[in-house]
């Protein structure tokens, strides 16, 4: 080597080998020396962190870059795609919860809305309950008094203070009297009372007078009620709940001290019936509303039943009709909520119409005086009931009352041959 002399272009070769070499080995060593602190850092958590030149990236990015032979356009591309899964990932989660906190937020209302409908079901039922002890505490504590008297029928006759020739002329033709009473009562199970309310001034001379006749006759049902014409619906009203306070029949009547009737057709016509839940028996009618003021009949509350010229529901008449046990303790028990309208027969008819009750349409409760109740009585079909339909009784009951009955009367032992 001393004896060669290098020329100047061996040694320029020379030296960029050795830096080019050099170069190389330098890269190579960092990169290995990169790998080599990621993968302690994977498997060794407590090694103190070393500073790097450059940024260390994990295995499946060394991977994906040491297979695209280290083109620097792969390295960029995996860095965008990953930077583009991890931007998915989090608006997937957003996304995520702000389904999860609508769905709370539609539960959260709907236990809300479920509450106030349990609230607003206990309160009607509390509101019902408390209605209905109020009812029975003011108007039916006498109806479940287990010492009521048995009957089959309970026959209330309606009277007013101005009707004792009435109510004698009764007495004198198809009501028992005195001891005849008592028994038709005991052996038949049928109760008759007149039934009347109190006078304007309690204790006065109408209040004396009847209990003076109360006391020889002993045949009178006295109402905690004022006596007056436009007050009837009120008076049927007291009277089925005061009946059923204390008489426990399977039916009750309601009939005119100016009609005439026959016991024995009574009781034989609600016999074939008492078997039957909620009956209605009468005459029933449906005729016009009255409209036009100071008419006989007007009903002030006209409206309430449609146009001009319409007709009401259907309803017994008001001379007689018969109802059945349940019907009466309902309106005992309903007593404070019962509308009266301006004519008694159509306020009870007011007071069913709703209700499953069974309507018996019962024409022998409407016969005409002589001659029609006469001609039926001779053909062998006695009429239940006998009256004047232009006197909304018999015309002139006083005077005709002994003549109707001796016409069509059933006669006197009929009641008495019953079989109930």
């Amino acid at each position: 080597m001393r004896g060669k002399q290098v020329s100047g272009k061996a040694m320029l070769v020379l030296c960029l080998a050795s830096f080019f070499a050099g170069s190389l080995f330098s890269t190579t060593s960092r990169t290995w020396s990169s790998t080599s602190t990621s993968l302690d850092d994977d498997h060794d958590d407590d090694q103190p962190n070393e500073v790097h030149p450059f940024p260390v990236v994990s295995k499946y990015h060394i991977h994906n870059h040491l297979d695209d032979k280290g083109k620097s356009q792969g390295t960029a591309a995996l860095v965008t795609q990953t930077n583009c899964n991890d931007d998915h990932k989090r608006k997937l989660v957003e996304g995520k919860s702000g389904v999860d906190i609508m769905g709370e937020v539609a539960k959260t209302h709907q236990a809300i809305k479920s509450l106030d409908n349990t609230i607003s079901t206990l309160e009607m039922e509390l509101a019902a309950a408390r209605a209905s002890n109020q009812r029975i505490s003011t108007s039916s504590a006498d109806y479940i008094n287990p010492n009521r008297h048995k009957a089959f029928v309970v026959i209330g006759i309606n009277t007013a203070f101005s009707s004792q020739k009435r109510r004698k002329s009764v007495r004198e033709t198809w009501m028992p009297t005195g001891g005849e009473l008592k028994r038709l009562e005991k052996e038949k199970g049928i109760v008759l009372r007149f039934v009347i309310g109190m006078s304007a001034t309690p204790g006065g001379l109408l209040d004396r007078a009847i209990e003076a006749e109360e006391a020889e006759h002993n045949d009178f049902l006295r109402l905690n009620h004022v006596e007056g014409y436009h007050e009837l619906s009120t008076k049927t009203r007291l009277y089925f709940s005061t009946a059923i306070s204390i008489w426990d029949a399977e039916f009750y009547v309601k009939v005119d001290d100016d009609v005439h009737l026959n016991l024995g057709m009574l009781a034989t016509t609600l016999a074939r019936h008492r078997a039957k839940p909620r009956i209605y028996i009468g005459c029933m009618k449906s005729g016009p509303v009255l409209y036009q003021k100071g008419v006989k009949y007007h009903e002030p509350e006209y409206w309430k039943f449609g146009e001009q010229g319409n007709k009401y529901f259907r309803h017994a008449t008001g001379q007689i009709y018969a109802i059945s046990k349940d019907l009466a303790a309902y309106i005992s028990t309903n007593l404070p909520i019962l509308h009266r309208y301006a004519n008694e027969d159509v306020s009870l008819g007011s007071w069913f119409i709703g209700l499953e009750v069974e309507h018996i349409d019962e024409r022998s409760m409407c016969c005409a005086t002589h001659p029609d109740c006469e001609r039926m009585t001779q053909a062998g079909n006695v009429c239940v009931a006998s009256f004047d339909w232009k006197c909304s009784g018999i015309c002139n009951s006083v005077e005709r009352m002994k003549d109707v009955h001796n016409l069509c009367g059933e006669g006197t032992g009929a009641v008495w041959n019953l079989d109930l």
